[in-house]
């Protein structure tokens, strides 16, 4: 779990996510490609390249095969996005937040805070973004007292433009969140013209429970399934007849609509690339996969009756297969088959998740990229508890069994002639 936990931990925004993600390639000796620049592809070596700043993708290249063996999963959790400019309340400094996604509101309240992301420094030659994390405990959300709130525990209605705006200080003379982050970076003030800056839970990733089994961290959802598939990416055996890929994608909390986000062109784009044409990748889809991996709802042992009664994954369980009749899950009977007897040689235990029949759900990454190119696809998650906490609860045998399915999924090829798949 020490693996896991440095890269939450290393991971407060997207941003850092995908940075780390990169400097790991870079170390394992993958070679970075560049968007705006022709691609040179040789056999046997892997390669990546970012978009935004804050989406990966990665594959290691062979040129005779049949097929692509992708996961998706996102570097994004719900967070307050901060805004331009600090505000003064009487002897406080505030920072106003907005929203990003759809958080538990309740749970940000009275715990330290903290901010990163990327800021925008002008230089001689114009404007370099970088990343800043400032790793302290600079905020906090204060709740109101039960004493001016009483019915606070009958249920409260959270108003984001003034129960959520964090606290940073009460009349101390370190300044502004621009002199801490001139500080931080080793830049002047002035030169700051911009940001893309959020506030992060500052909760260390740890192990509770009477076996210590449980997982208690912030942004369980999604950097976990990140580093299961990151790490079954990079362990894993060339495959007889597939590329490997895989995507990590930004802002499926906000609906994946944005230039690195998974309803882009950032995957074809990079696929098409590889195939070498348009024809090629066409020719290489029926036989592809796609693996959408998203943490999913574990039963609440607080709330049985919110899950359906039958199909109720609980922690430690094995790794969650997600169906949906009306198509939020991308998740049909061929791919799930698939998927279960790659489980079933991995020597990983799977579960089923429906919504409860009368209780819409949420989505994901899987319906999402069906758009974008038609390969099966299958929507799974590591079971967890209090998705969209500020810290949320999840199992480590679900890690650890995700982590091996994943490996033995890119180690697969399939292929598939009508409605037969071929799994080698």
């Amino acid at each position: 779990m020490k693996e896991l936990f440095d890269f939450i931990k290393a991971s407060p925004t997207s941003y850092h996510a995908v940075e780390n993600i990169r400097q790991r390639l870079l170390a394992l000796g993958y070679t970075e490609l560049y968007e705006s620049e022709a691609w040179q592809l040789e056999d046997g070596r892997g390669y990546f390249t970012v978009r935004a700043g804050s989406a990966v993708i990665a594959f290691r290249m062979k040129s005779s095969a049949k097929a692509f063996m992708i996961t998706a999963s996102h570097t994004d959790s719900p967070a307050f996005k901060v805004k331009i400019s600090e505000e003064k309340e009487g002897n406080y400094l505030r920072l106003p937040t907005e929203k990003y996604g759809g958080m538990i509101m309740y749970s940000w309240l009275d715990r330290p805070l903290s901010v990163a992301g990327r800021v925008a420094v002008r230089t001689e030659d114009g404007i370099s973004a970088r990343l800043v994390n400032i790793d302290s405990d600079l905020l906090t959300i204060p709740s109101i007292a039960i004493h001016f709130n009483r019915g606070v525990n009958d249920g409260y209605k959270f108003n984001p433009a003034k129960d959520t705006v964090p606290l940073m200080s009460a009349g101390a003379k370190r300044g502004t969140l621009r002199s801490v982050i001139a500080d931080k970076t080793g830049v002047a003030s002035s030169d700051i013209i911009d940001h893309d800056l959020f506030v992060y839970a500052r909760d260390i990733p740890r192990l509770v429970g009477s076996e210590e089994d449980l997982i208690l961290s912030p942004r369980l959802d999604d950097l976990a399934a990140v580093f299961s598939a990151f790490t079954a990416f990079t362990e894993s055996r060339p495959s007889l007849s597939s590329v490997p890929v895989f995507a990590a994608f930004d802002n499926e909390e906000v609906g994946s609509a944005t230039v690195g986000g998974a309803d882009s062109t950032f995957l074809t784009d990079v696929l098409e690339r590889i195939a070498g044409s348009r024809e090629e990748f066409m020719k290489m889809t029926p036989s592809s996969f796609v693996l959408s991996v998203d943490n999913a709802h574990a039963l609440h042992p607080n709330a049985p009756e919110l899950s359906d009664g039958d199909n109720a994954p609980t922690l430690g369980g094995g790794i969650v297969i997600k169906y949906n009749s009306n198509k939020r899950y991308a998740t049909d009977g061929v791919s799930a088959a698939v998927f279960k007897t790659l489980c079933e040689r991995a020597g990983v235990k799977t579960q089923s998740y429906y919504n409860r029949a009368d209780m819409p759900g949420g989505s994901t990454l899987g319906a999402i990229l069906n758009t974008q190119f038609a390969t099966p696809t299958l929507d799974i998650g590591i079971p967890e508890l209090a998705m969209h906490s500020a810290v949320e609860t999840a199992h480590r045998n679900d890690v650890e069994g995700m982590t091996r399915a994943l490996k033995t999924f890119y180690e697969t090829s399939l292929s598939v002639c009508g409605g037969d798949v071929k799994i080698q």
